[in-house]
């Protein structure tokens, strides 16, 4: 029997939601990349340390290291971290709706998941998932919400009612270029807010940070022709919002390690999961700098995480640009 969905990546978010599907009654098959991690994670039912180690899989969830069973499913959902994703998608060839669920601008290329996707796999009907969503509240069913972006509005209406479960609300969108830059931007500026946060510069700081990256957001994504709307709901400011203002977010907390003088090479070394924003920031400046576009919080992030630029020297050419008119995000 096909399993319902697919679900590419096991680690916290595609976990989370594997535990989401399957409580709402659905099939999933979970794939992981590595067989010996698949097996593991078959025995024990558990994705430690990437969720709490007592949220385990519920019985709907299949885990296998079987890309190409992977194929057979009518929907399916990748979680793969970002930077992954094109090769992953190539050796599977999904040909049914795929619904991204990795947020990030690939390095080199500078395209967007949503490209990347209909690159390696132009069979497939590209939707794209992003919103403020913790993994592991998902995974212990509390409430949350997403934007969920399809090639036309009707696509993305149907994909949205039939990944809903009682306690994860998707709102449907044709927006898949302002939903792929809004979740993937956000981890960069949450970044800088998370260096304000462990530099001691104040709340202040912090709100301001947060804000003028939601308008270095909006410019860049309106350059590329996304709708400035999109950025005010669930993919942009929503986003934003929690993960610029929680500890749990994995790219926040590296901002606060770097603020408080951490090496970044000393940070990633001793983190399993991946903090999708430093691999970002140097792809989301390379394309703003292609569209003209001005992005100084993202260069500055870039600047401080390859070590260039320390972290006063990057707050002090902020504060010094020329004043200009506030823009409305």
């Amino acid at each position: 029997m096909t399993a319902d969905l697919a679900i590419l990546g096991a680690g916290g978010f595609g976990a989370a939601l594997a535990i989401a599907q399957a409580a709402a009654g659905r099939s999933v098959l979970l794939w992981a990349r590595r067989p010996e991690r698949a097996a593991e994670i078959a025995a024990g039912r558990s994705v430690a340390p990437y969720l709490p180690a007592e949220l385990l899989l519920p019985p709907g969830v299949t885990v296998t290291a079987d890309l190409a069973a992977c194929r057979a499913p009518p929907v399916v959902m990748a979680a793969t971290p970002a930077q992954a994703l094109r090769g992953v998608l190539a050796d599977l060839r999904p040909t049914g709706a795929l619904v991204l669920c990795c947020k990030g601008v690939e390095r080199g290329t500078g395209a967007l998941m949503t490209d990347v996707a209909a690159a390696a796999a132009p069979d497939a009907e590209v939707a794209i998932l992003s919103g403020p969503n913790f993994a592991h509240e998902i995974a212990r069913g509390l409430p949350a919400a997403a934007t969920l972006a399809g090639p036309t509005l009707e696509a993305a209406s149907d994909l949205a009612t039939l990944l809903a479960t009682p306690t994860f609300r998707l709102y449907p969108s044709q927006d898949r270029t302002g939903v792929a830059l809004g979740g993937a931007l956000k981890n960069v500026i949450a970044i800088a807010a998370g260096v304000v946060e462990g530099a001691g510069l104040g709340e202040n700081a912090r709100a301001g940070v947060a804000t003028r990256g939601l308008a270095e957001i909006a410019r860049i994504a309106v350059a590329l022709g996304a709708d400035r709307e999109t950025l005010m709901g669930l993919a942009g400011v929503g986003d934003l919002m929690l993960t610029c203002s929680g500890r749990q977010s994995r790219n926040y907390s590296l901002g606060v390690a770097l603020g408080q003088g951490r090496a970044l090479a000393d940070i990633l070394a001793e983190r399993q999961t991946v903090a999708e924003g430093v691999a970002t920031a140097a792809a989301a400046l390379a394309l703003a700098r292609s569209l003209g576009v001005e992005a100084p919080i993202t260069a500055a992030v870039d600047a401080v995480t390859a070590g260039t630029l320390g972290i006063r020297a990057a707050v002090d050419g902020l504060l010094s640009r020329p004043t200009a008119r506030d823009e409305r995000a």
